[in-house]
């Protein structure tokens, strides 16, 4: 690892043999600027594991991690915290191996330092949950007036079909010319 950041890695412990491996544990703090208006990623430190094995054209590096996000239900709008796991995988090849260079997940190895910032980050971003809940099940907000509805699961209003809408105005009619009609 280099001291600079934790996931700029040095590949120089690692044979050029294919079927050499090296696990390594990196701790990271994630940038602070990931996440949208809804939910984000917790700026406290993570552990992200590392598998770096050596193939023939290139090193092979797999990635995971537990980061944290905090934000708000889109459903009751309740604040929210909950782990969310991340995965990534980056192909560096050597100097001179041929590889589709079209590829994201193919990075030219440019001296002996990985760099997987970049694919950390990807994989934060990519994970974020579009409409991040509380719980599967969260009723949300009543839509006419703003109520909690898990606080009161029997909410509701009385609505009428806006197609009967002349039906109940000459109902309303009805009633009144029999109601005059009485005194």
């Amino acid at each position: 690892m280099n001291e600079e950041h934790p996931l700029l890695i040095d590949t120089r412990s690692l044979p050029r043999q294919p079927g050499a491996s090296r696990r390594l544990t990196a701790t990271v703090t994630p940038d602070s600027d990931i996440g949208n208006e809804v939910v984000a990623v917790a700026d406290r430190p993570v552990e992200v594991d590392v598998l770096l094995e050596s193939v023939l054209d290139g090193i092979l590096a797999t990635g995971s991690a537990d980061i944290e996000l905090t934000g708000e239900c889109v459903r009751c709008l309740d604040p929210l915290t909950s782990p969310l796991p991340v995965s990534f995988r980056v192909f560096f090849t050597y100097p001179g191996a041929e590889a589709v260079a079209e590829d994201d997940d193919i990075v030219p190895l440019d001296g002996h330092i990985l760099d997987l910032r970049p694919a950390f980050r990807d994989a934060m971003v990519l994970a974020l949950p579009l409409s991040p809940v509380c719980r599967v099940d969260c009723p949300g907000l009543c839509a006419d007036c703003g109520a909690r509805l898990d606080d009161d699961p029997g909410h509701a209003h009385e609505r009428s079909d806006p197609r009967l809408a002349v039906l109940e105005q000459l109902r309303e009619d009805l009633s009144r010319e029999t109601g005059d009609e009485g005194d």
